[in-house]
């Protein structure tokens, strides 16, 4: 019953074609030229005045896969062999090309674009090897920027500020929206469906989105712009060109419908809270973000992640938005945890001084809670633990963290780390500084805190400040394999008055030899008071002749 009423409807012409089921639909497409180029340019900091080349290894030899205008003018095309294009253009600054790193970018502009439409997509019918543009399916969202118009300005806009060079096009159908971008008069076209032929008919094949070599078979048959193909039957063109030609035609005038396929979206950990009359009091503000957090744990959980950055959205009863960000060193689910972190950030806030930037005004009448970075919680099941000493060891982790996390939100998770041991006697590769960010290591059940008082005839000297990397210094020794009598460090000559030594500290036994020589330290104190940690470079007569001293920190 269901095909003969289907039936029915293609005799009587009622059934809704391709170009009917796309009315209302509008599309974006954006064109960036030269796209790695800029890319790279954009993230190097480089001068695109200059002119700048990608190679890669194409075609037997190293070819040119992407180029900026500058290097354009001079004379230098895509494809061509790189010898070729320095002897055209010496200055040439070239440098290999970064697909992946490309496409992330790329990537990341389409997450960008969301703030114009949540629907949008690589375009994966680039000309060239990579993508170089994207979709957007800004059906329903242009007025909510005062029109397509207005949408496109802003854009192109945005983009001229990123350094981006760009070309945009607004059509009902994806196809129509890719050709004007790449092959329109303007940079940024503008057509309704009653104009797409119109404005299609003068454009070359490549528009098409078809191979070269099928352009190049057409041009010999006097097939040149797409309004030449109007005139020709189809049935001969499908059998000698396939059906690929016949469906880009299609697809370009909207006789058939072109699906827009967006990355999947990843998982989301976002809570809201929206209020009838704004919050002005902060205690209202920190019992909301508590209420935030306690939603966003069972989020968490049911996930099996914990928070590592939490981001909080503050929107003001007059459409002014607030960010404030905070950073966890281990991922954590506690409401508790994540609602102490803000209660720092917010002490700030204030009615009309705007005290660390934000002023709460009339009000915060809608407040969003996003985990921008999350990661795998390491739960544990601390009742089951055995004894009161390891059930304190286990929780410190969570302690430390708590405290960590307040500390780098303040000072920044760079500045704020432990240091820890590592199997070596040379004094600047014994303990290595871990940035918070790294994460705080539980600790092992088996290990007993480590006491690190020692008794006084164990006690070795070491200075209290060590320099960041040893620094040589010129010395006067009695006996070249004696301590020093004075020595120049920093434009400045001491006359050692005491000395203490030699310790010999030497490499590990699987160094490299030839890099790395024993040393022999001395503790020396000048006439004046002043105490430092020198070392000499290498056992004389066995590692070298003419010792070198340098001086690695000093005490006091």
């Amino acid at each position: 019953m269901g095909r003969a009423l289907v039936d029915q409807q293609i005799q009587k012409g009622t059934m809704p074609n391709a170009s009917t089921r796309q009315a209302g639909r509008r599309i974006l497409s954006i064109w960036l030229p030269d796209w790695p180029v800029y890319r790279l340019a954009r993230a190097r900091q480089l001068d695109v005045s200059q002119p700048l080349v990608l190679r890669a290894t194409r075609q037997g030899g190293e070819r040119i896969v992407a180029l900026n205008g500058a290097a354009r003018a001079l004379g230098v095309a895509r494809g061509q062999l790189l010898t070729d294009a320095q002897a055209v253009a010496p200055g040439l600054s070239v440098f290999g090309e970064e697909p992946a790193a490309d496409r992330l970018a790329l990537d990341s502009l389409a997450d960008w674009c969301e703030r114009y439409t949540p629907w949008t997509a690589l375009d994966p019918s680039s000309v060239h090897d990579a993508p170089d543009g994207l979709f957007l399916d800004i059906t329903g969202c242009a007025h909510l920027f005062g029109g397509e118009a207005q949408l496109a300005d802003e854009l192109m806009a945005r983009l001229a500020r990123f350094g981006l060079p760009a070309r945009v096009s607004i059509a009902p159908y994806p196809g129509a929206a890719w050709a004007l971008a790449r092959y329109g008069k303007s940079s940024i076209s503008l057509v309704e469906a009653s104009h797409v032929r119109a404005a299609l008919d003068p454009l070359p094949l490549m528009a098409l989105r078809i191979p070269l070599s099928v352009v190049d078979d057409l041009a010999k048959l006097g097939v040149k712009v797409l309004s030449d193909l109007h005139r020709l039957p189809r049935a001969p063109l499908v059998a000698r060109f396939g059906k690929r030609l016949a469906q880009r035609f299609d697809q370009v005038f909207g006789h058939e419908v072109e699906p827009i396929s967006p990355s999947p979206p990843e998982i989301v950990f976002r809570t809201r809270l929206q209020f009838s009359e704004g919050l002005v009091g902060l205690p209202d503000i920190e019992q909301a973000i508590r209420l935030l957090c306690e939603e966003m744990v069972p989020l968490l959980k049911d996930a099996g992640q914990g928070v590592r950055r939490l981001q909080l959205h503050l929107f003001r009863s007059d459409g002014v938005r607030f960010d404030v960000m905070v950073g966890t060193s281990v991922a954590t689910d506690r409401a508790a945890h994540m609602a102490a972190l803000f209660s720092d950030r917010i002490i700030g806030f204030s009615h009309n001084a705007g005290i660390g930037g934000i002023e709460i005004g009339l009000g915060i009448e809608t407040m969003v809670l996003h985990a921008v970075a999350v990661d795998t919680v390491q739960a544990h099941q601390d009742e089951l633990e055995e004894g009161a000493r390891k059930t304190r060891l286990k929780k410190r982790p969570a302690d430390l963290g708590f405290l960590v996390d307040r500390l780098g939100n303040r000072l920044g998770f760079e500045r704020v780390g432990r240091m820890e041991p590592r199997e070596s006697h040379m004094p600047e590769r014994a303990v290595v500084f871990i940035p918070a960010i790294a994460g705080i290591r539980p600790l092992e059940e088996s290990r007993e805190p480590h006491d690190w008082r020692v008794e006084e005839r164990q006690r070795v000297g070491r200075p209290l400040r060590m320099l960041p990397c040893a620094e040589p210094v010129e010395t006067l020794a009695e006996v070249p394999d004696g301590p020093p009598r004075r020595f120049r460090w920093r434009r400045v000559t001491y006359h050692v008055a005491f000395s203490e030594g030699p310790e010999r500290i030497s490499p590990e036994w699987w160094a490299d030899g030839a890099s790395v020589f024993a040393r022999d330290y001395y503790r020396v104190e000048d006439r004046e008071g002043r105490r430092f940690w020198l070392y000499r470079e290498g056992v004389l007569g066995r590692e070298t002749v003419v010792p070198k001293w340098y001086v690695h920190g000093v005490f006091g």
